[in-house]
């Protein structure tokens, strides 16, 4: 099941009148080689248990969940995994556990009636799901990635060509032979480029490739797919896995960087004008509300967010839980917290993308939020 599935079924749960764990780890290693969560686990679990009464219904609920994470991290966790997300409410029947490749950037253990989705959406922005292409007149091999892992690889071996010394028509004919190898491999690699990005859901693809076969590539990709295409990098076609990863991820930052700007100008544009773009936390979580939102712009860090300025029961309300966390969250008012989780859950709900600006300075005068809109009411 990919993040984006996962955000969904979380996006789904109804809040409850019981304790919702959320749980990030950042699971790699330290400079010796051992665990870094283990200490933050035992100082938080115990400390948070203890906001309840004993005895009450919901300390019963967030002891058993408190278990069975304790169980699960003992157990379950891949050593290949570098972090972990955990959703819990026994209460709810609620137990999500996502591994990821892609490393946590610290630990988070927030406690409320709902999951708590920021931090696993700017997960899924950090890690998106994208295919690589790496080819040359003979080979290719296409990667997909998701959440900082590989999830699925395809191999196209073509015919291996060499050059001849011959020269006049022999060469000329020899040359349209080898042109034709080209064109063929050309052809299969795009015609399983297809059947990837179809099955796997690709909306963004990354082309490598020497100067002999990109251009062929090129010239037969359909639109379709040469419309996914967002960058060309520079790579061996047997480059290890991790250098692709590097670069790609690099890549893809870089374009992030570039398209940020822009869908920033053009919702605020769009707001000036009357027309499909909103600012500030209110108006957006109201946007949100009516499915209005084709796009969710929103501070990539929670520091950057700033509580809507009036009261709206409606839009904004108290949580049925007493909410804690630990980790950036617990640096962040509670108003925040509860803010970046209605706006990234309302969106997931709607099916708006949700993307995060990482320059701070693009939504600083917003409160952190804006949006694109698929309509005006």
């Amino acid at each position: 099941m990919s993040l984006s599935e996962q955000l969904g079924r979380l996006a789904a749960f109804e809040p409850a009148p019981y304790p919702v764990v959320s749980l990030y780890l950042n699971t790699q290693p330290g400079q010796h080689g051992r665990d870094q969560h283990q200490a933050f686990i035992r100082k938080e679990f115990k400390a948070r248990s203890q906001t309840y009464p004993a005895g009450s219904p919901e300390r019963e609920s967030l002891d058993q969940d408190l278990e069975r994470i304790s169980q699960y991290l003992a157990t379950e966790l891949e050593p290949s995994a570098n972090g972990v997300a955990i959703f819990a409410c026994s209460a709810g029947e609620l137990f999500e556990a996502i591994q990821t490749g892609g490393a946590v950037e610290q630990h988070w253990l927030h406690i409320g009636d709902q999951p708590h989705l920021y931090p696993l959406a700017r997960l899924e922005s950090q890690y998106p799901r994208y295919a690589a292409v790496l080819a040359d007149t003979h080979s290719a091999r296409i990667m997909v990635f998701a959440a900082g892992d590989l999830v699925a690889e395809r191999d196209v071996v073509g015919v291996k060509t060499r050059s001849t010394s011959q020269g006049g028509w022999s060469q000329a004919r020899y040359q349209r032979h080898i042109s034709n190898f080209h064109l063929h491999h050309a052809k299969e690699v795009i015609d399983t480029l297809d059947r990837v990005v179809q099955s796997e859901g690709i909306t963004q693809i990354l082309l490598s490739g020497d100067e002999a076969i990109m251009p062929v590539l090129r010239e037969q990709l359909p639109k379709h797919l040469a419309d996914k295409v967002v960058d060309q990098v520079r790579l061996p076609t047997h480059a290890p896995v991790s250098d692709v990863m590097k670069a790609s991820l690099e890549a893809m930052g870089k374009l992030n960087e570039r398209t940020d700007r822009e869908k920033v100008d053009a919702a605020i544009g769009a707001y000036r004008a009357g027309g499909l773009g909103v600012v500030g936390p209110e108006d957006t979580l109201m946007a949100l509300a009516a499915g209005q939102v084709e796009e969710l712009l929103i501070s990539a860090s929670l520091r950057d967010l700033q509580a809507p300025q009036t009261a709206n029961d409606t839009l904004l309300a108290e949580p049925a839980v007493d909410t804690v966390s630990a980790g950036e969250a617990a640096d962040a008012e509670p108003q925040v917290v509860r803010l970046a989780d209605e706006l990234v859950t309302k969106a997931t709900q709607t099916a708006a993308l949700v993307t995060f600006i990482e320059d701070p300075s693009l939504l600083a005068d917003y409160g952190g939020v804006a949006a694109l809109l698929r309509f005006r009411i």
